[in-house]
């Protein structure tokens, strides 16, 4: 193994096993012009692979009650340069889309979260690095807690 991966591993173990978190964010970068870096630190848990975190971007709109509504847009992961840490990023917004139920159209409308469309975006539950979500201003991101059982099952031969 060359020296420099040594250092650098060395120096990954180092900050993962620090427990200040302001030497954690020095990976991240401040968020560019117009956006916003939201940081989630995870409390620790006993056996942390028992757990996963959903990553959920949207915004809190009025909307009727009765459709399902979702942004257009992708949550990506990228690798910071230097640190081999994840960071997550959505650069836009895309337009609201949804079902169309007929509703009447004297109903009140009602506030909800409105998320990015798609597939569920789940992370492994870390509680010594910072879940850390760069988003377009006025953008929010919120989080869901998944937690397995811990006793495992077998499939049977079909």
């Amino acid at each position: 193994m060359g020296k420099g991966l040594c250092v650098m591993l060395l120096s990954l173990f180092v900050l993962s096993k620090s427990g200040n978190a302001d030497d954690n964010m020095k990976a991240f970068p401040p968020a560019d012009e117009g956006m916003s870096r939201m940081v989630l630190q995870l409390p620790e848990r006993g056996d942390e692979t028992l757990f996963k975190v959903e990553v959920l971007v949207g915004k809190s709109v009025l909307t009727d009650e009765q459709n399902r509504y979702f942004f257009a847009g992708k949550l990506q992961e990228e690798t910071i340069q230097g640190w081999g840490f994840t960071r997550y990023l959505v650069r836009d917004l895309g337009p609201m889309a949804g079902t169309k139920v007929g509703v009447d159209p004297n109903a009140p409308k009602v506030n909800r979260f409105v998320s990015l469309g798609g597939e569920p975006f789940i992370v492994r539950y870390n509680s010594r690095l910072p879940i850390v979500v760069y988003v377009p201003n006025g953008v929010e991101v919120r989080y869901r807690l998944w937690k397995a059982e811990p006793e495992t099952k077998a499939i049977e031969k079909g």
